[in-house]
């Protein structure tokens, strides 16, 4: 029993090693004008330099929600809320947009810890942006009812939005366009979940349910439940470089979460 149980350790010990940060809605549709709420968000270090971009999510005028190792170490950020984003040489912007300054929940840890990653950030805004809509976080503990339950025949489904990749193989393909997918759900009680993730499907066509999944550049983007603009969690990683398989979301309906976020929604 002793040497299954370490075999099953090493197992998972080596399958974490593979985790990597999510970056595009794979086989998803553009969203156009469905979740102008969804940004594209670029951060830069100390010199102005602009370093990697994610995506996230405007809760207020002020407060955009996305990923922990999105916000992490970078020193300003500029969000952008067009469906698709003009870029420049180096693949980033260059005009436009609405500067920030990113703060990275304290419980990150660059997934040291996993499964509690602590993987949520925020960037405050230095103008508001007014819109008729914003998005929502879940009531806390919204997603422990579906515990125990498989995403088929249309349950426990989500739609996932971003600007990431929309392939890797066998071309690159990066459009800075905001797109949509419909995943389901997989568990929320595993190892690589264990109440801190959300794992959901991707990949559709692999038998899996799904008709969008996340890749590269997709990091920090919301998972909404069904078609509402309530998050349940924010793109957080993938178990390849191919965006392959199934993805996993930081859970925004806990406690510890949401005591981070509202600490800025009250502000």
């Amino acid at each position: 029993m002793r040497g299954r149980l370490f075999a099953v350790l090493i197992a998972l010990v080596m399958l974490v090693a593979t985790v990597m940060p999510a970056t595009a809605v794979t086989y998803g549709e553009p969203d156009g004008n469905a979740h102008p709420y969804v940004g594209l968000v670029v951060f830069y270090d100390a010199d102005g330099k602009a370093t990697h971009r994610c995506t996230g999510t405007l809760l207020s005028p002020t407060v955009f929600l996305t990923a922990g190792h999105c916000t992490y170490q970078a020193a300003g950020a500029r969000v952008y809320f067009d469906p698709t984003v003009v870029r420049s040489k180096t693949n980033y912007p260059y005009y436009g947009g609405v500067t920030g300054t990113p703060y990275t929940y304290e419980g990150y840890d660059e997934f040291a810890t996993f499964p509690n990653t602590g993987d949520v950030g925020v960037v405050v805004l230095d103008e508001p942006v007014y819109m008729d809509t914003y998005g929502v976080l879940a009531d806390v503990g919204a997603l422990d009812a579906l515990a125990t339950q498989r995403g088929r025949d249309g349950y426990a489904t989500f739609t996932v939005v971003g600007y990431g990749l929309q392939s890797v193989k066998p071309a690159l393909s990066a459009e800075l366009t905001r797109y949509r997918g419909t995943v389901s759900l997989v568990n929320l009680r595993n190892a690589l979940t264990d109440g801190y993730n959300l794992q959901h499907t991707g990949d559709p066509g692999q038998g899996n349910g799904g008709s969008g999944g996340t890749c590269f550049g997709d990091s920090g983007g919301p998972v909404f439940l069904g078609n509402s603009n309530v998050i349940v969690a924010v793109t957080s990683f993938g178990l390849n470089a191919n965006c392959a398989g199934v993805g996993f979301g930081y859970r925004v309906d806990t406690a510890a979460a949401q005591n981070f976020i509202l600490d800025f929604l009250q502000q």
